[in-house]
């Protein structure tokens, strides 16, 4: 796969997933849509295994599973009732580093689904992508597992 390859994909943060539409040699695009806009707001983005350096979590992937760990917070009728499971969730480590279009791909059930999007929502800037010696917004995937 080329280092330039871009794909295209829409995600829609008011439904439960996103579609993704993929080609060879596309731009990936990813779209914010709210309830106030009707026209989709487009990024371009780099798919993870296409940048030369990819965006990492300040201090490495330990000290992010440190802050998930620290930061989770287990709803309570999920855990009376003995839910868990794994969310799978997107977003995009924009240029500077901020995280934005977080996007779940696939749920657990609907307070855990929130509850990965908000530890992510409340991550700290990470060193973003760098593809040709240029800082590049990236589209990430990480699963957030909640156990009893």
């Amino acid at each position: 796969m080329p280092k330039t390859l871009l794909r295209s994909i829409l995600l829609y943060p008011l439904l439960a997933g996103a579609a993704v539409h993929s080609a060879a040699q596309q731009p990936r695009h990813i779209a914010n849509v709210s309830r106030a806009r009707v026209e989709p707001v487009c990024v371009d983005v780099y798919e993870y295994d296409c940048v030369d350096v990819h965006p990492q979590f300040p201090g490495g992937d330990g000290a992010m599973v440190r802050f998930i760990n620290k930061e989770r917070r287990y709803p309570s009728q999920a855990y009376r009732e003995g839910i868990e499971g794994r969310v799978l969730c997107s977003f995009v480590v924009n240029e500077d580093g901020s995280i934005s279009h977080i996007s779940v791909i696939r749920g657990v059930e609907k307070s855990l689904d929130r509850e990965a999007v908000r530890i992510i929502s409340n991550m700290p800037k990470w060193n973003a992508g760098v593809l040709s010696d240029s800082l590049v917004p990236v589209y990430y995937i990480l699963p957030i597992s909640f156990r009893i």
